[in-house]
């Protein structure tokens, strides 16, 4: 696939008919299909399959966190599903991170890199003081960019407020970023958000965009429109 738009379009439904049909509506303005926890463990794994079978690439949001002889089994399993990338958090450590390479490289036949989540979007200062981190957002973002990095990861999924200094901590990492809010979308549980627009010009390689498209009277036109607004980038995948 290339001049694909840098859109992974969040499919967040519950069953496996839903997810498929956003799919075949957005599929013609979107570059991949993301998946979350509610799809993996709904219908499961084998949606991921049948996603991909429609022609674009297939992000499955695992958020994998265990010891890495388990992480590295799981991301193993989901790379024969056929995922493309598969995210796992970054504070489970650089031996966590690297048994998730190992065992997606694995398991996809080489085709599948691993992103590392750094803070999620639904965080903010405050929210991290509550679990004992007095450590700004920023500075650890840009601490866990330099471990995944390390790790051989290929990318970082942080919020667009990140991107700049992510790509200046650890330029090698592509930045996936979800927390993407089009003027006229609600940033809703999401508290660290941007406009595509800005998001791409920090240096983000992927916009993660769900309600904007999924929440549309008409997620096709919505999906059509946000293509038309954003520069294509070229992809093999």
């Amino acid at each position: 696939m290339v001049n694909a738009p840098p859109i992974m379009v969040a499919i967040d439904t519950t069953d496996r008919a839903s997810a498929l049909e956003l799919a075949r509506q957005t599929k013609d303005f979107v570059g991949a299909f993301k998946i979350g926890l509610g799809l993996l463990h709904g219908p499961g794994p084998g949606l991921i399959g049948e996603l991909a079978a429609l022609g674009r690439p297939v992000f499955a949001d695992a958020k994998l966190h265990d010891i890495p002889t388990q992480v590295g089994r799981a991301a193993a399993a989901l790379g024969r599903a056929g995922a493309r990338w598969v995210t796992v958090h970054a504070s489970g450590g650089r031996e966590m991170m690297s048994a998730a390479v190992a065992g997606l490289t694995t398991g996809s036949a080489g085709t599948g890199g691993i992103l590392a989540v750094s803070v999620l979007t639904s965080l903010d200062e405050a929210s991290l003081v509550e679990i004992g981190i007095e450590e700004s957002s920023s500075n650890l973002v840009r601490k866990m960019a330099k471990l995944a990095a390390f790790s051989g990861v290929e990318g970082l999924v942080c919020s667009p407020l990140e991107v700049a200094m992510v790509r200046a901590a650890a330029p090698s990492l592509a930045i996936v970023t979800p927390g993407i809010r089009p003027a006229a979308v609600a940033a809703g549980d999401q508290k660290r958000v941007a406009s595509p627009e800005q998001a791409l010009a920090d240096g983000a390689s992927w916009l993660v965009i769900g309600r904007a498209i999924t929440g549309a009277a008409d997620p096709a036109a919505a999906a059509a429109d946000l293509a038309a607004s954003l520069p294509l980038i070229s992809s093999t995948d």
